[in-house]
């Protein structure tokens, strides 16, 4: 991984036609790798040196291997169901409105941070002082710390969300020794998360989050006995599978009840082994029992650690297909839980790549007023991998941001500023939103939105207007100069900015047409 990470850094980049999808997704493979080095370098120290101080081979082999990253957008600190309550909308509507179009960085700055980043990651990975995980306690498929291992019929022992996606995947085999299982009954390994819990501590580690011998670590440091918790819901869990269509509707209704109420309660649901289930159910033809299970992984994915599991568990593409033809009620819970997911940078590759974007701008366009929201916001997170942007503009984003802008309710104006905010820097998008004649509509918007409006509309001008004169002396004849000018003295700091910044591009438009 660590040559790996080094060939990638070393490629000129710069000498080749490498498209920003491109390039962006390899400094995204590099931040991986560099973390799976820092977190995976704890093998025999010895080895890992002498492998630093070798020259990288010509040819480059590795082993495939799953790498997740923590999300630091959204805290594990909203405990009501999104749609039952209006509290996380908000919460995420706040974060939705303070994003802009500058969200990307400039590549002098991103250069800068990879490059600082990169000297400090092989400062730690040179230590002498690297702490080496037991093999035992790594898990052999994840190769990550354990933190709820649990026996297969050959002895092996595996984490345990792992080797239950190997099963549902209809595996029935060891993975590490290829011998058939006799069963597929997965036992706890109690003696081993002992070990693993007593060497944390050890060590000063902070031990794998979830349960420990039915009880939860609190935020004070103390644990809370939960085993009458788990066994009930263990219970339930059971009875997802059941044959019987009622059955199982009663039990995936009480999951996304207990799932909404609390992060303990997402932590046991999860830890029972409930996702694998809930994403099969995903596909069921009962309608009620296929509400309540998106709505249960929606909440389920308020937990950040739940939402590897559930793209481990394949939920994506059955998400997508309700997010196509289901009810109107699953198909938004079904797009706030893509947003959810979204959150994590590696799922917005993924999930793009689903052919979510096109369900997402169809429920956009044809949705109930919540729907078009959780539209919206799923489509402003997964507009800003750059990848993604291409997409949207190919599925009539445009156009359905658009009629939002004229909208006579004006209801949505904030939401389709926002989201064209994001898509203005990319080529194509911006070849649309010309064309969709888009910019006589922002003018209007800058003389009369509201301030947020008005800073909006003004940084999507100064996206399309750069470099680019035939757009400048559009919004010249279409009388920007007044308006920009009242918001250089009144609008927020930013809308200041913008505008000042679009009018020098407007005082040097005489030269730039001579030119």
């Amino acid at each position: 991984m660590w040559k790996l990470e080094k060939a990638l850094g070393n490629i000129p980049y710069d000498r080749f036609d490498i498209s920003e999808e491109v390039q962006e997704q390899v400094v995204l493979a590099r931040s991986q790798l560099k973390r799976a080095t820092e977190r995976y370098g704890s093998m025999n120290s010895r080895n890992f040196f002498h492998a630093l101080s070798q020259p990288l081979e010509k040819e480059v082999s590795i082993t495939n291997h799953e790498v997740k990253a923590k999300a630091n957008h959204v805290p594990d600190t909203i405990d009501s169901e999104c749609h039952d309550a209006d509290q996380m909308m908000n919460k995420l509507e706040r974060r939705f409105s303070s994003v802009s179009s500058e969200v990307c960085p400039s590549d002098d700055v991103v250069a800068e941070g990879q490059e600082n980043s990169a000297i400090k990651s092989m400062a730690e990975i040179k230590k002498p002082d690297v702490l080496i995980i037991p093999a035992d306690f790594l898990c052999p498929i994840s190769l990550e710390l354990m933190r709820d291992p649990v026996i297969v019929a050959t002895g092996q022992t595996y984490e345990r969300s792992y080797i239950q996606r190997w099963i549902d995947c209809g595996n029935v085999t060891c993975p590490k020794t290829q011998q058939k299982l006799e069963h597929l009954t997965l036992t706890p390994n109690y003696v081993l998360r002992s070990l693993i819990s007593q060497w944390c501590t050890m060590h000063n580690i902070e031990q794998p989050i979830g349960l420990a011998n039915g009880k939860i670590k609190k935020s004070d440091g103390s644990f809370r006995d939960v085993s009458g918790d788990v066994v009930a819901i263990e219970a339930l869990v059971r009875k997802l599978s059941s044959r019987s269509v009622e059955e199982r509707r009663a039990a995936v209704a009480e999951i996304r009840s207990l799932s909404k109420r609390s992060t303990d309660n997402r932590i046991i649901i999860a830890d029972a082994g409930a996702i694998p289930v809930l994403v099969n159910l995903l596909t069921t033809d009962d309608v009620m029992t296929q509400e309540h299970a998106v709505t249960a992984i929606l909440n389920l994915s308020i937990y950040e650690n739940n939402k590897g599991l559930i793209m481990l568990a394949g939920a994506i593409p059955s998400i997508v297909q309700i997010l196509r033809a289901g009810s109107m009620e699953a198909r938004e819970n079904a797009a706030a839980t893509l947003f959810s997911l979204s959150l994590l940078d590696e799922n917005k590759i993924i999930i793009g790549a689903s052919g979510a974007i096109p369900a997402l701008v169809d429920l956009l366009q044809n949705g109930s007023t919540r729907g078009r929201k959780d539209a919206a916001t799923a489509l402003f997170n997964l507009c800003i991998y750059m990848g993604n942007k291409g997409r949207a503009v190919r599925a009539g984003i445009i156009s359905a941001l658009l009629k939002m802008l004229t909208d006579s309710r004006n209801c949505m104006v904030d939401e389709a500023l926002t989201i064209l905010s994001v898509l203005a820097s990319n080529p194509e998008a911006k070849i649309a939103i010309v064309k969709a004649s888009t910019i006589p509509v922002l003018i209007v918007l800058l003389r009369t939105g509201l301030p947020r409006n008005k800073e909006n509309a003004a940084a999507i001008l100064l996206s399309l207007c750069k470099r680019d004169t035939e757009n400048l002396a559009c919004i010249s004849r279409l009388g920007a100069v007044i308006p920009l000018t009242e918001l250089t003295k009144s609008g927020t700091e930013r809308a200041k900015r913008k505008a000042t910044s679009l009018l020098e591009h407007l005082r040097k438009l005489p030269q730039l047409q001579q030119v």
